[in-house]
Order: structure tokens, then sequence, then C-alpha cells
């Protein structure tokens, strides 16, 4: 009786040694999982709870955005206007459009009007009395016949040539302004980073100029403007 009664008694202390060492890993446990939820930010809260942190989104700081010279010129090569609008110079969208639109339009006024007038003056000269498309350029009453076809003749080849002059030249000029929209668009993209601080200035004032002669100090010294440009 006594071994069983010593053996129950190692089993109850072995029992409850178990039971003590639970509750103190509980206790531990629960100290470890308790945090200042308060004094944690949002990635650190997230990576508590397992979750993937959110990534904050900064907008572009224009104030310190500067323009690459190329991208603007390989902007405006591609679609005109398309470098003004890379640069930010929105204000130059009208004047770089309004030239665009100014020279097809006097491309496509000059090219009708020498169409016309060409096969006027090709109808004045063949002699064939059924085309007589010039007759809509002449005056109420004004009529071309045999006798005066040579006094019109020089006059229509003179309109003619004068449409087609100024055809071929707003022509030119529209590619002037697509050069310009190009030129425009790089260099004011190299220039954004110039230094325009009030530390440039220029000074403009008088002074007094000497020179090596020793021999005749009033002819030695001479009056002069002086320019001082500060960097």
């Amino acid at each position: 009786m006594k071994g069983i009664r010593s053996h129950i008694s190692v089993l109850i202390a072995i029992v409850s040694l178990s039971l003590g060492c639970l509750s103190v890993h509980a206790q531990v446990s629960d100290t470890l999982t308790f945090v200042d939820t308060d004094t944690l930010g949002n990635e650190q809260l997230a990576s508590i709870k397992g979750e993937a942190p959110e990534k904050t989104k900064k907008g572009r700081d224009w104030s310190t955005w500067r323009p690459d010279p190329k991208r603007a010129l390989w902007l405006a090569i591609v679609l005109p206007g398309a470098g003004q609008i890379y640069n930010r110079k929105y204000w130059k969208l009208p004047i770089v459009y309004g030239g665009f639109v100014g020279c097809i339009y006097a491309i496509r006024w000059n090219n009708m009007m020498y169409q016309d007038y060409s096969q006027a003056y090709l109808d004045l000269v063949d002699n064939d009395p059924n085309t007589q498309s010039y007759n809509q350029f002449l005056h109420l009453g004004a009529k071309i016949d045999s006798k005066n076809a040579s006094r019109y003749e020089p006059i229509f080849k003179k309109r003619k040539d004068y449409y087609r002059r100024y055809r071929d030249l707003s022509f030119f000029i529209l590619v002037g302004v697509y050069a310009l929209s190009v030129i425009d668009a790089y260099v004011d993209a190299s220039l954004s980073d110039f230094d325009i601080s009030d530390d440039l200035s220029m000074h403009v004032g008088p002074t007094v100029i000497s020179t090596s002669q020793k021999e005749l100090p009033f002819k030695s010294t001479g009056v002069g403007v002086r320019c001082a440009l500060t960097f």
C-alpha cells in the first residue's frame, strides 16, 4: 500500500508541475502579443497582422520638374505642338496651330485660284469657241473675242503665275512654321535650367580710363563707359 501511495503522489506532482508550466507559457504569450497599436504606423501594423503594407502614392513635384530637351525635340518632330505640351507651355499652342491653319488655308486658296486662271489661260489660247471659262473673270458686259484676245492673254498669264508663286511660298512658310515649332520646343527645354536669379545683372556707368603715358599726365586719363556683369 505504501508503494501505491508513493506512485500516486509522484503522478500528482508531475501533473501539477505540467499545469504550472502551461499557465506560465500562456502568461508569457499574452505578454508578448500585447502591443500598443497607437504608437505604430500603418506599415508596422500591417506586418504584425500579416497583411501587405499599402504603398503611399506620391504625385510629381512640378516645381522641381525639368523637361528633357531630346524628348521635347522628338515629340515636336512627330506631332507639331507636342513639344510645347511636354514643356508645359500651353500658351504657345494657339500660335503654332494658328500658323499651320493659316498656311494651309493660303495654300488651298492660292492653288484654287491658280487652277482657275491656268484653265482660263489655256481656253484663251486654244482658239476653241466651246471653251470659254475665262468669261467668269470678266466684268459685266465685258467679252473676249478675236480682236481683244491678245490683250487679255498676258493678264491671265500673270494672274496664273502670281497665284502659283504665292501657293509655293505658302508651302515654304508652312515648312518654316514646322521647323520653328521644333526649334522652339528644343530650346525651351534646354533653357529650363538656365539661371534667372537676381544674382545675374549688368551695371553700366561712367569710369576713368588710365593709360601708360606718364610723361603727359593730362592726356594719360580719359572718361569712358564701364559695363560690369555679375554672375
